[in-house]
């Protein structure tokens, strides 16, 4: 069982800036993709940053400039960090790390990210 876990959220003032984290110990040849979702009160969980398979860097454009996705491999474990940079109220949600590994897509269990002075 592929277990994602996530730290890093929290409660930061308006153009503060935070850094989340999602660690998997995962066969890292069968990763397809890796990213990140949100979702805010009352909306659907929204795709927002990733690695996809064989491409560079994907952002939409509410965070282009602003947020920042890195990865880091160490044998079999991968660790995706989102750096977070001047935030705004409306990017307070419930942060989501997402790996596709052969197909199949795991989640982590979310951690929330407040932005409010």
């Amino acid at each position: 069982q592929v277990q994602l876990v996530e730290s890093g959220g929290g409660l930061v003032q308006p153009g503060g800036s935070l850094r989340l984290s999602c660690a998997a110990s995962v066969n890292i040849f069968s990763i397809n993709t890796m990213g990140w979702y949100r979702q805010a009160p009352g909306k659907q969980r929204e795709f927002f940053a990733s690695f996809p398979t064989g491409g560079s860097t994907t952002y939409v454009d509410s965070v282009k400039c602003r947020f920042t996705i890195t990865r880091v491999f160490d044998k079999n474990t991968v660790t995706v960090y989102m750096q977070m940079n001047r935030l705004k109220p409306e990017d307070t949600a419930v942060y989501y790390c997402n790996i596709v590994l052969a197909g199949v897509g795991y989640w982590g269990k979310g951690t929330q990210v407040t932005v409010s002075s």
